[in-house]
């Protein structure tokens, strides 16, 4: 069974119990309507635990509405359908003003309950307040446990590490060999697919932290999606050799021992180190000779420009 299936399983046990316990807290009070306090648990679950609290109070905030402008209209015209027509208009409208969506049909629900209660003395208004509470506050409870998945995101974003340490190792073998196989790029799709499937997983993480929470994940992965903008460039001036200067060797073992040291908790400071010694070697290297040997030079040197860029990304964000 996979993750996600058992995920799916869990938030089902899950909201179906929120259901269930908000229906049996009701029917141990003795309330009217108890299946109604069920309902409201469900629709109080959102896709976040902040999207979950802030929907919870415009409810609250809506449902007031919704009991002065009702205790309006059945007073003016009865407990009855006709009562109940009068408030809607009213209150649909209300909530549109306000962008209270979410609060119409499950609001609306509860008022109905006044036609069969016949008033809204004391005992008929506590009876749907505490519907009301119980659904809300049993939704909320449920939804601390829905969500977040801290390991999902930290798979995610190795899948996405070593992925990138496999561009870095077949980009030291292009540059040695111009005629390496199936070096089209098409790493890169698989690579952006991770990165943007990581993001999405550390964002949903933050948005099911009640307080402000840690930004470190997203921050992460959008470092790391930078260094891939610069590899891709890294990629196009390797793909474009067409000959293997003296220089390529030393390049090539660089690469690879930078895809060996490609780690999320290194600050790639000693890496920065040994690229500096490196192109200072490559600076006093003999100039080329031919044409050729200069084009290919030049592209070389544009990629070590372009790596030191890949690497000072990474430093600046783990000193930062």
């Amino acid at each position: 069974m996979t993750e996600n299936i058992r995920k799916k399983i869990s938030d089902w046990i899950t909201i179906t119990l929120a259901a269930i316990i908000a229906i049996a807290a009701a029917l141990l009070l003795h309330l009217d309507f108890a299946v109604s306090a069920g309902i409201v648990a469900i629709l109080s679950i959102q896709a976040t635990k902040k999207e979950t609290i802030r929907t919870a109070g415009v409810r609250v905030a809506a449902f007031a509405c919704a009991l002065i402008i009702s205790f309006v209209s059945y007073s003016l015209v009865g407990f009855n359908i006709y009562g109940f027509l009068l408030y809607l208009p009213f209150y649909v409208a209300v909530c549109v003003y306000f962008s209270w969506y979410s609060a119409i049909a499950m609001n609306s629900v509860l008022i109905s309950h006044f036609i069969t209660l016949g008033d809204m003395g004391l005992n008929s208004l506590g009876n749907e307040l505490i519907l009301f509470a119980l659904g809300v506050i049993t939704g909320i409870i449920a939804n601390m446990r829905l969500h977040r998945n801290l390991d999902h995101v930290g798979r995610l974003r190795n899948e996405a590490d070593e992925q990138i340490r496999h561009i870095l190792s077949r980009m030291a073998d292009r540059i040695l060999d111009t005629g390496v196989q199936d070096y089209n790029g098409s790493c890169f799709d698989k690579l952006n697919d991770m990165l943007s499937d990581a993001y999405s997983a550390a964002k949903l993480n933050h948005e099911n932290i009640i307080t402000a929470g840690d930004t470190n994940a997203m921050e992460y992965i959008k470092m790391r999606q930078r260094q891939c903008s610069v590899l891709y460039e890294m990629y196009k001036k390797a793909s474009a050799l067409k000959a293997t200067p003296a220089t390529a060797q030393r390049i090539a073992d660089f690469l690879r021992h930078t895809a060996r040291e490609f780690s999320s908790d290194n600050t790639v400071a000693g890496l920065l180190a040994e690229f500096g010694e490196l192109d200072k070697s490559m600076k006093s290297e003999p100039l080329p000779v031919t044409r050729s040997e200069f084009e290919e030079r030049a592209m070389l040197y544009a990629l070590l420009r372009d790596l030191e860029q890949f690497l000072r990304i990474k430093n600046e964000f783990m000193t930062a």
